[in-house]
Parts: structure tokens; sequence; C-alpha cells
């Protein structure tokens, strides 16, 4: 299909000149005093800073506050000078690390961790939205040490923590900032209902729980980022001299997953085993003036629909 610049623009969120991917956040630095967590967040082109405060002294709850206020630069550098000065007596404001986003929050036992994507990789770009693996994380408990009880330290929360650093995200998963890289093409381009946190609440949104609790508090999703397990690629292709882009992106669902020995056929909710949503991407750059040409085909596969058993053989594993 053929797309016109001005209905280009606004796939891309370009409304009245302005640039929709200035409104999004994607830089954010993590601070942290002995009573509190402070994250302050700013968006690409450096023309907003927002702040976002997480107690420390309360062991098993978790409470976030969003301040309403967009900041200068200058004004962001004084509020952090002042928490410095108001908390000398407890070691003051220390820088903690950069990162890119919070994937979310998650409790074993007792205390919550913050989950953060330290390193990113640019890995793609549809329609002018850049598109992000993640190449490190980091776990951050949130509580301070002097309220955490023995239950932090014991070995079945030490146990499950293990567990889930086993999950390597710097594998297979991605985001984007400012495109919903969890729908089709066609759905961006067709004004799609979902929005905001519904977005998360697709099929294709693997950190929907870890930020359920963070999107019920602020009611927004700034500052966190939706995760899509699977594939994604975009070489540059030429045939006949002619140069044109090629993406697939095969998004797994989030709803019974699993390997094939275990997860077959659909469940009591009507999920099937295994869902992958495949998606080829084909558009050539535009010249001045003229519409953008791009094709979009979706392919979508899973188990058979049908309730599955099998009686275990320690001779016949399939």
């Amino acid at each position: 299909m053929e797309i016109s610049n001005e209905k280009l623009q606004k796939s891309v969120g370009i409304v009245d000149g302005v640039h929709s991917k200035s409104r999004y956040m994607q830089k954010f630095r993590l601070y942290e005093t002995r009573s509190m967590f402070y994250m302050i967040g700013r968006d690409k082109n450096r023309t907003f800073w927002r702040v976002l405060k997480i107690d420390r002294l309360e062991p098993s709850e978790l409470n976030i506050v969003e301040d309403p206020i967009l900041y200068t630069e200058t004004e962001c550098c004084d509020i952090l000078r002042c928490i410095h000065e108001g908390n000398k007596s407890t070691g003051g404001l220390k820088f903690l690390t950069n990162c890119y986003g919070i994937i979310g929050f998650i409790k074993f036992l007792e205390p919550y961790y913050m989950l953060l994507i330290t390193n990113r990789e640019k890995i793609g770009t549809i329609c002018g939205h850049t598109v992000y693996a993640i190449t490190k994380s980091e776990m951050v408990p949130i509580p301070h040490p002097s309220v955490r009880s023995k239950l932090a330290y014991s070995k079945d929360e030490n146990r499950y923590k293990k567990l889930l650093c086993s999950v390597d995200l710097t594998k297979d998963f991605f985001y984007s900032y400012s495109y919903n890289i969890m729908l089709s093409l066609q759905k961006n381009l067709s004004g799609h209902n979902s929005m905001g946190q519904s977005l998360y609440e697709t099929l294709f949104v693997w950190n929907e729980f870890l930020t359920r609790g963070i999107r019920k508090n602020l009611k927004n999703t700034s500052w966190t980022v939706a995760l899509v397990y699977g594939f994604f690629r975009q070489d540059n292709l030429s045939i006949s001299g002619r140069e044109f882009n090629m993406i697939i992106i095969a998004r797994r669902s989030r709803h019974y997953a699993g390997t094939r020995y275990l997860k077959r056929g659909v469940n009591e909710r009507g999920r099937v085993a295994n869902d992958v949503e495949t998606e080829q991407i084909v558009f050539a750059d535009a010249s001045d003036g003229s519409p953008m040409q791009i094709s979009s085909v979706v392919q979508v596969r899973g188990s058979i629909p049908l309730f599955w058993s099998q009686e275990s053989s320690p001779l016949n594993l399939k």
C-alpha cells in the first residue's frame, strides 16, 4: 500500500510539527538516600525532566509517588541538591546507576525488587520509530538493609532470585518507546483503540505482571517499557537496483507458553500453546513529495485448539 506523507507523519507521531518521541522519557538516572529512591527521567531532546520517588523504609510494600511537575534541567539539579542537603545526616544523596526504563517490580517472600534496563542496543527502525534490544539489566532491592528481616536473606528468597536471574533478558526481548511494537503495522496505522495501560494487557507483552503494580499506582506507563518476546530483524536489500527494507517480527504470546513437551493444545481459557504472530514488513524510502510504499503480511500460528493429554512413559518421551 501507499501512505501519504500526512498519514505517515501521524503514524510516526508528528503532530503540528512536534515529534511524539519528544514526549517519551528514554533516559533515566537512579539515586538513593537511606529512606528513598529517586529516579530522574528525561526525554530524548532534553526538554523536560520528571521525578519518581520510591519508599525504602517499607520492608514488604511498594510505595511509589510520581511528581506531576515537568522540570527543566536546572530545576532538577536544584531539587537533587536540596535532597542531598536534607539527607546529609544519613549519608546524603548517592548516584546509583543510569538506566533506560523500568522492566517491572517483583516480590517473592518479603522485599520488592526493581528490574531495570541498564544498557540497550538499537536493532531496527519502523516508520521512524527506533526498536531496541536489552544488552544489560539489573535487579535492585527496594527496602534499605536496615529494615529488612531475616526472611529477605533466607535460602528460599535467594533461590527465587536465582530463578529470576536465570531468565536471560538479553536474548529475544525487544521494545520501543514510541511505537506499539506489540501490535501489527496495520493496527498501528489504523488507529487501534488500545492505548497506554491497555497495551500491556495484550497477548505479547511479557512484563505485564511485573509492571502491574506501578501502572495501577501511577495510572500511566511513562516509566516502564513493554517487552515483547520473540524475534526481530531488519535488513536492507537490493533487487534489480532497487533498494528496500525488510523487517521480520515474531511475537510470542505470553499465555500458555512453554516447551512442546509441557504445553500442547488449548487450556480452559481458550489459549493455545505456543501462539506466535509473525509479521513481514517491506518498505522503500520515499523521495520528496512521494508517498511511501509499504506492505505488511501477518501470519498467526499455534498448537491445535484441542484439549491434549498423554500418559507418561519412560520409554515413550515426546
